[in-house]
């Protein structure tokens, strides 16, 4: 594994109902990633396809693996890299069920991938009514280190990304779709997850307009300390490169001892009390 790794932070503008478009936007961008001498290259939540696609998601999802993850498979063979991206994963047991997924893609393959543990549905939201919801959290020990995964609205709960740092994540990847009214939560968040795990955290948003709902951008990287490492543009498309260095978790971890802290009889209390809500 190594000390430290390079990632590339791909902001993008998605098509919607265009995975064609997509895709050749995923491997232009995949090729200038490993011109940079980048490691990872991270696109957005539902990049495949755009976010807002309502019934047709059930014409776009598919399979994972399956015909997308292959075309990605292929082009992280051919570069080296590490991809992660977003796409609406159709259930292999059923005809019409879909996943808001996240995919993890390595030189030899398909690494792993993570179902949205919380849709939102609520004011410009409506995923619940097309997505079913993820139940596990995840991390990967991959050549990279071991790198954790989670999908926009997840960031806001913090046993989400706190699970997944028990499963050994040094990395955590959250690839998103936030709109602009959104911006000063995720900012917020972001760091705060970061620090109370002393993890890495790197965070990939969608820009552009979809039927009226604008996203923001600002993709970053946050360190075990909550601090942002780098940031990319608001409101337009962005390519920035950063660096994780992985001494710095034992600096974090020392200083800022939250997991030696942890007390896991609470979380009992805490499903007591939430089944009386």
């Amino acid at each position: 594994m190594k000390d430290k790794i390079k990632l590339a932070l791909a902001q993008i503008s998605s098509k919607r109902e265009n995975k064609n478009e997509n895709l050749q936007k995923i491997e232009k961008l995949t090729f200038k990633a490993k011109e940079q001498a980048a490691d990872l290259v991270i696109f957005p939540e539902l990049s495949l396809t755009g976010y807002v696609v309502r019934d047709q998601i059930y014409e776009l999802a598919e399979t994972i693996p399956g015909p997308t993850v292959e075309k990605v498979e292929a082009l992280a063979k051919k570069t080296g890299m590490h991809i992660i991206f977003g796409m609406p994963e159709l259930s292999e047991k059923t005809q019409a069920t879909v996943f808001n997924a996240a995919v993890l893609v390595g030189p030899q393959g398909l690494i792993g991938k993570y179902r949205k543990m919380y849709p939102p549905t609520h004011s410009v939201f409506e995923e619940k009514r097309y997505f079913r919801l993820g139940y596990q959290p995840a991390a990967f020990q991959t050549d990279l280190g071991n790198i954790g995964l989670c999908i926009c609205y997840d960031v806001f709960f913090p046993e989400v990304l706190r699970l997944t740092r028990l499963k050994g994540a040094q990395l955590i990847v959250c690839i998103s779709a936030s709109p602009a009214v959104r911006r000063s939560y995720f900012e917020i968040l972001t760091a705060a997850r970061a620090l109370e795990n002393t993890a890495f955290l790197a965070y990939v948003n969608l820009v552009g307009v979809e039927d009226g709902l604008q996203f923001w951008g600002g993709s970053r990287l946050v360190s075990p300390t909550g601090d942002v490492l780098a940031k990319a543009k608001y409101d337009e498309e962005d390519f920035i490169t950063c660096e994780v260095d992985y001494s710095d978790l034992r600096t974090a971890e020392t200083f800022i001892p939250t997991l030696r802290d942890l007390r896991p009889e609470l979380f009992d209390k805490l499903k007591e009390y939430a089944e009386l809500l």
